[in-house]
């Protein structure tokens, strides 16, 4: 060896002066909520950012989650990346598979190929639901789509007290409980800032890429009281009044300009003035939870900021910021204390949820606020989220770059797209998109980077086209010209019912709006310009042909029947054990049509403890003993069912269980069973949830953990004496809802 010559292979190095990049996107977050943007909600940090960088008001995303997601992260539109719908239901089309392929390599792989740090913290959203669960595959995940490291949930929400979490590629538990004061914003301010701090530890000035996608502001609503509190009376005066002042705002600090016309309140959303004294005090509590969370947030991200500058770093940081979408209308007219019934076409009984008023944002609510207050939040625009008007596709675009930027605090209007923001962090730091990556020919990029726009205001419009397409409502931008359809989509009873448009694509009609002069998409042109209409819906179709959108479909029957099966199949029976995590929801037997469950068990006298448990006092059911008898317990929607054993057990062997038998009528009898001999019984009242939890923890065995089932125990719960193990049937005969998976969902993206 010592008359050889080494040589090492090279390692990747970034080009001089490369910056580190930050993208953090929120949830749900509307054009007029940001104090930067307008709003009279405490977002002193966020707006620190803003006073410090660029506002972009002509900014547009996809109007849905996982969608925008995939834009942002490879420069590609979202149905040419296989993401025109949500991740967790893959549809058997090319524009919907919910699959990024490997022709669209993510900005974070081409960072890490580059000697970047790629880390990922929060809400991802962008694997298949059949891969969620702790045998992944993990292609899909944020380590296999270039992060290095990765601390947040998978799924479109979660509860911020209990989450669902992963660390990497697994499963973990929150490090604090609630009531401990646990909050998942807070801890994904901890673990982004703990990523970088030992980063930069260990190899000073090497770059990093943050990718911070916070769960808020997606429902549910959940923030300490104190954060609440601040925001008491504050909009008693109701969603128009705020609305207006809000527009006032907005044109005194310039994010909208001269000329702008406040579109008007449209017939489903109720006047202020007509509701009753309850329905205003419950609306406005529920805007006042909503604001108490976004100003939580802001303060967690400030944490982050403020960690960057402590360490230096933050000059030599390009850190953008924007939402997914624009406000989320799933709260639907009422809002809701349990979004849950919402998701599952319930609606919340008013003098329910004002009886539990003061449990909005806690422990025991899974809130959602008020229609009204998506539509105030969107000023100047119409709709919202999940339809291609300005109110569900443009959004907030903050950008920092204390080194590059030399006029801060200006607003920038060019006309732009989720899809600009991967060629725009390559450009800042200096290197091409790849051709080919791991063998496979990368397909073309149709963002545009706005470099140029960070020093020149003038700088021209970074494109000249851009179609939408979401859940049926479609809409194309060209030389300042937008055309949107009237479409109102299928999918949700209450907006069928009330809003205003068509429901057939057959009777679509095209409204034409001169953007240049219409900054809000205003005053439709269409019956003036029929001629400019007729070349652009032409064009939306050559868009829709080239980015994989047909076919198009309003309703969820037909993406149920047109739904990706989970390759593993679907199984009847399933047998568990003690000792590990939680089992994924979706890998469950269907337990909708009926089940059996069976657990092999040994006691002493008056046992105790959870046998198995799912979901929580929101929506779940456990089977545990208490004093030694066997006890179920079914929380519907917050409504509880329970079926108690006349006594306890020796103690010894015992097979105990419970049977559930599904009437045509909904709901059915319930039984428990000790040895083959039927102890107790009782009466649901009505169906299974299909779907339990969204965001929340699977099956677990022996112990529960967060939240419980019910008020009678309190988790872990653990069980005193030995589960052997537990075996879970449901009948040849119970088909899978595909249309109402799809539908709940929808309503968690």
């Amino acid at each position: 060896m010592s008359e050889s010559t080494a040589s090492f292979a090279p390692l990747p190095v970034p080009p001089a002066g490369a910056p580190n990049v930050v993208v953090i996107v929120l949830d749900d977050l509307g054009f007029a909520q940001l104090g930067c943007f307008g709003s009279d909600i405490a977002t002193p940090h966020i707006d620190a950012l803003a006073a410090g960088g660029l506002r972009y008001n002509r900014f547009h995303v996809t109007s849905l989650c996982s969608p925008t997601r995939a834009c942002l992260l490879t420069g590609r539109n979202h149905h040419a990346v296989g993401m025109g719908f949500l991740a967790d239901i893959p549809i058997g089309f090319p524009g919907y598979n919910g699959t990024i392929p490997r022709s669209a390599a993510t900005l974070p792989r081409i960072l890490r190929d580059t000697g970047y740090s790629t880390f990922a913290v929060g809400k991802w959203h962008l694997a298949p639901r059949w891969e969620l669960s702790a045998s992944g595959p993990f292609d899909r995940w944020p380590l296999g789509l270039g992060f290095e490291r990765f601390y947040g949930f998978l799924g479109g929400d979660t509860n911020q007290w209990t989450p669902e979490l992963v660390a990497d590629n697994g499963f973990v538990e929150p490090p604090r409980s609630p009531q401990d004061g646990y909050h998942l914003t807070e801890d994904l301010a901890d673990r982004a800032i703990r990523f970088v701090h030992d980063q930069q530890q260990a190899t000073p000035g090497k770059p990093f890429f943050l990718y911070l996608a916070t769960g808020a502001m997606h429902a549910p609503h959940h923030v300490a009281p104190e954060w609440i509190e601040r925001y008491r009376g504050r909009f008693d005066r109701g969603w128009e009044a705020w609305r207006d002042d809000a527009f006032a705002r907005q044109r005194e600090i310039g994010v909208v300009p001269d000329g702008t016309t406040l579109t008007a309140r449209p017939s489903w959303v109720d006047a202020w003035d007509g509701l009753s004294n309850d329905r205003r005090r419950l609306f406005a509590r529920m805007m006042e939870v909503f604001a108490g969370f976004l100003s939580h947030t802001d303060a967690q991200i400030g944490r982050v900021v403020d960690f960057l500058a402590q360490t230096g770093t933050l000059d030599d940081t390009l850190l953008i910021l924007c939402s997914d979408n624009g406000t989320s209308a799933e709260g639907g007219p009422l809002g809701s204390l349990n979004e849950h019934r919402f998701t599952h076409d319930r609606t919340d009984d008013i003098a329910d949820t004002l009886a539990h008023l003061d449990d909005l944002g806690g422990f025991h609510a899974y809130n959602h606020y008020a229609w009204g207050w998506a539509w105030a939040g969107n000023a100047p625009f119409r709709l919202w989220k999940r339809y291609t008007w300005l109110g569900g596709v443009r959004t907030p675009l903050v950008v920092h770059w204390p080194r590059r930027l030399e006029t801060p605090g200006e607003v920038r209007g060019q006309f732009c797209h989720a899809v600009d923001i991967t060629p725009t962090v390559l450009d800042a730091v200096g290197i091409e998109q790849p051709e080919i990556v791991d063998g496979t020919r990368q397909q073309p990029v149709d963002g545009v980077s706005l470099l140029p726009t960070f020093a020149d205001a003038d700088a021209p419009d970074p494109r000249r086209t851009q179609y939408f397409e979401m859940l049926g409502s479609r809409a194309i931008y060209h030389d300042g010209w937008k055309a949107t359809t009237d479409h109102v989509g299928r999918q949700l009873t209450v907006e069928r019912e009330l809003l205003e448009g068509s429901l057939d694509f057959e009777t679509d009609r095209w409204e034409l709006f001169d953007l240049d002069h219409d900054f809000s998409e205003a005053r439709d042109l269409s019956a003036e310009h029929p001629e400019r209409v007729r070349r652009l819906e032409q064009l939306w179709w050559a868009e829709a042909g080239r980015n994989q959108v047909l076919p198009i479909d309003d309703t969820f029957i037909g993406r149920a029947v047109a739904m990706v099966p989970s390759p593993w199949g679907l199984r009847r029976r399933a047998v568990y054990r003690p000792g590990g995590g939680a089992v994924a929801e979706d890998t469950l037997p269907p337990l909708g049509a009926g089940f059996r469950l069976l657990a092999d068990i040994e006691v002493g006298e008056r046992a105790e403890g959870i046998v198995v448990a799912l979901g929580d006092w929101n929506n779940g059911f456990a089977f545990y003993l208490l004093a030694g008898a066997p006890v179920a317990v079914f929380n519907l929607f917050g409504e509880l069912s329970r079926v108690a054993a006349e006594g306890p057990m020796a103690a010894g062997e015992h097979t105990v269980g419970l049977e559930y038998v599904r009437t045509p009528a909904g709901g059915g009898p319930v039984a428990l069973v000790v040895d083959g001999r039927t102890v107790g019984g009782g009466l649901l009242g009505q169906d299974l949830p299909f779907r339990w939890q969204i965001g929340g923890t699977g099956l677990l065995v022996g112990r529960d953990r967060g939240f419980p089932v019910c008020d009678e125990y309190h988790p872990p719960f653990a069980f005193t004496g030995t589960i052997r193990h537990v075996a879970v049937e449901a009948p040849p005969a119970s088909p899978r809802d595909t249309a109402a998976e799809v539908r709940e969902a929808l309503r968690h993206e």
